[in-house]
């Protein structure tokens, strides 16, 4: 009868059912661990560890928080940019639609071969001097966008290098 109390005390006391977590009836040893004095250099060497991480931490931080706003503002730049590109062909493709819709209004107004011959050489001309115009306004805002995106990014990875070096 005494072994039933055993096992039925040390059942509840370990607050596990079930045959799986069951304590043996002879109960668990306890052991203590030696308490033992950590020695001064190895303190100063985790400490000077731990400080150490602290400080790459804050400098990895602070690279990434430099990286995301430079991305950022890289991103608005090329953004920005790209819309007046886009907003640059419109007005060429608007201004060459309406050149191309004149020159029809005047081909069914002429009279002869020569007068037609004439209108069409004209027209030719304009829109060659015209083209030639609009491809250059859009390489000279290619250009600055390029540039603009460009420029703060170079800027900061010479600093970043500075820093390393």
């Amino acid at each position: 009868m005494d072994d039933s109390t055993t096992v039925s005390s040390t059942k509840a006391s370990s607050g596990f059912s079930g045959s799986a977590f069951e304590f043996p009836k002879f109960g668990m040893p306890n052991f203590e661990m030696p308490k033992m004095e950590i020695p001064a250099a190895f303190r100063e060497f985790a400490e000077k560890g731990v400080s150490q991480a602290k400080e790459n931490y804050e400098k990895m931080k602070n690279a990434a928080e430099e990286a995301t706003d430079l991305l950022e503002g890289t991103y608005a730049t090329a953004s920005k940019g790209a819309s007046e590109y886009g907003f640059k062909l419109i007005e060429a493709a608007r201004v060459n639609t309406n050149a191309a819709f004149d020159f029809a209004t005047d081909l069914m107004g002429a009279k002869s071969f020569s007068e037609l011959v004439e209108l069409s050489t004209a027209h030719a001309r304009k829109q060659f001097e015209a083209l030639s115009s609009q491809s250059k306004e859009l390489a000279a805002l290619a250009q600055k966008v390029a540039a603009d995106t460009a420029g703060p990014v170079k800027e900061s990875v010479s600093k970043a290098f500075k820093k390393v070096a």
